[in-house]
């Protein structure tokens, strides 16, 4: 179906090299990459095409494209193996382009080719076991020292945990200040005091890493404060929201698999004589299923449309990842529904979607976190 808005040729080309680079690179690997396996030949590919930073500005070894072409990227990404979406969602829109937006020059030269390239993963550090939705209550502290600053604290539900050698960590620098007293940090993930405590056992999307940072005495230097002191809590933000048009976008593309596995499998199945696509209860469930894609897709697409404008997105950032994680839950429910008993099997990949889609509700701010957003925006 043709897309509400032209797409530029620059955004078209995008979507073709990533639907390419998927079906060659990430869509062979998807079924063992969901039993655990870290795709490292799929991110070192992405980095070798250019996909790993899509959106980081030429100069700095990026793509330099546009949030359009990120989302429908992403979408690619997403139909085509879960595990990798993800890595690719944390790496590129939590940490890529908060230093690429953020960062001075020097930060910018001296960490974001690495993380582009040289194929180096970043993770983004804010959740606590007593701060998740509720980020403001941070217990990680950063204090000043001659040297710079010393971190304190842990992380917990962190991507990309175990493989990423930069971590972007959000910390109080001023309790008393609030919000207003947290600050962002860029630290290699190999210095004294950096340690994963944990990495934990998933539902989906098992081939990314899902862990537990502790800081124990963690010295950085005085140039690893990325952005304003006390600007972290901001920083955070803007990249949730940024992040929340491409967890949409990822909906939007497990939801598409989940259709066209669906149809495929409709049409070769046959019940009393029939194939089972002319069952009209199956045929409800493919039409509510397209609904879903092409709405989803008008969302994420108008939410990226207005981040590449500069404009504020941050209710249509979180209607997107409202509305297309929804879907793609929803999907992937009827998907193994009418693939039936094949359908609940481990080999099947409407079940690899089942598993995935249910963690896209609840990442980057969970959606009734994201309603409260909404509503807030429609009732001051």
């Amino acid at each position: 179906m043709p897309d509400e808005w032209p797409l530029t040729e620059e955004q078209l080309l995008v979507r073709r090299a990533a639907r390419e680079f998927c079906r060659r690179e990430a869509a062979p690997r998807a079924a063992e990459t969901d039993r655990g396996r870290f795709p490292e030949e799929t991110i070192r590919a992405m980095a070798g095409m250019g996909l790993l930073g899509l959106g980081v500005p030429a100069e700095y070894g990026g793509g330099g494209a546009d949030a359009v072409s990120a989302a429908l990227a992403m979408e690619e990404l997403a139909a085509a193996c879960p595990s990798t979406s993800v890595i690719w969602a944390a790496h590129h829109s939590l940490v890529c382009e908060p230093i690429a937006r953020h960062g001075t020059g020097a930060q910018r030269r001296a960490r974001l080719p690495a993380l582009t390239e040289g194929g180096m993963l970043g993770c983004f550090a804010l959740t606590e076991p007593g701060a998740g939705s509720d980020a403001a209550a941070l217990a990680t502290t950063a204090a000043r020292t001659e040297g710079g600053w010393r971190i304190q604290g842990g992380k917990r539900f962190i991507t990309n945990a175990r493989e990423a050698g930069l971590c972007l960590l959000i910390a109080a620098t001023d309790r008393a200040k609030g919000h207003r007293g947290i600050s962002a940090f860029l630290a290699e993930t190999d210095r004294p005091g950096f340690e994963v405590a944990r990495v934990e056992e998933k539902m989906g999307a098992g081939g990314s890493s899902l862990g537990e940072l502790r800081f124990e005495g963690l010295e950085l230097p005085p140039d690893s404060l990325l952005g304003e002191e006390g600007g972290g809590f901001a920083l955070a933000m803007q990249a949730l929201d940024g992040g929340r048009v491409q967890v949409g976008a990822q909906g939007v593309g497990y939801a598409r698999a989940c259709l066209e596995a669906s149809v495929a499998f409709a049409r070769e199945r046959v019940t009393f004589g029939v194939p089972i696509s002319r069952h009209q209860l199956v045929q409800a469930k493919l039409a509510d299923m397209a609904v879903a894609v092409e709405a989803g897709r008008l969302l994420v697409l108008r939410a990226a449309r207005r981040k590449a404008a500069g404009e504020d997105f941050t209710a249509e950032a979180a209607m997107a990842k409202i509305f297309a994680s929804d879907a793609a839950q929803r999907a992937a429910d009827e998907a193994v529904q009418i693939h039936g008993g094949s359908g609940y099997l481990r080999d099947s990949p409407v079940e690899r979607y089942y598993r995935a889609a249910k963690a896209a509700q609840i990442y980057d701010g969970t959606n009734e976190i994201l309603r409260l957003v909404v509503a807030k925006r429609l009732t001051g």
